[in-house]
């Protein structure tokens, strides 16, 4: 049997904080117990996951916190109505938005946010 992705997992500063800001964009995380290092959501065939720094940093010895962006989680609309709804729901609500919403010239509506952490998450929808 070949190998397949099946997780993704996020490594964030505060877990109850990152929840909060992943199910402004639709993830139904549970809620984390107190000192829970570690949540998952499944969403759309793939699993998401929050992970603690402090369990990052338990499970890889040398373990330090990135700078810049790796790569990001790309989150598909209905329209380009929805991409600039969900900008302005998650901007209200006190995050980032690193690039508002703009007709790209790849044949999408794209609007960049930041999570609690800076990770970049995009929001997109064909046009």
């Amino acid at each position: 049997m070949p190998i397949v992705p099946d997780m993704v997992g996020i490594v964030v500063s505060d877990v109850p904080r990152a929840v909060a800001f992943y199910r402004l964009l639709g993830l139904a995380f549970p809620d984390p117990k107190p000192g829970q290092d570690f949540v998952e959501v499944k969403s759309n065939g793939y699993r998401i996951s929050l992970n603690a720094e402090s369990m990052a940093k338990d499970l890889t010895p040398g373990w330090t916190k990135p700078v810049g962006q790796r790569m990001e989680l790309a989150f598909l609309c209905d329209s380009k109505t929805q991409v600039d709804e969900v900008f302005t729901r998650v901007t209200e609500a006190g995050y980032k938005g690193v690039k508002e919403p703009w007709d790209a010239f790849w044949g999408q509506r794209y609007a960049i946010v930041a999570d609690p952490d800076g990770t970049h998450v995009s929001l997109f929808a064909p046009l």
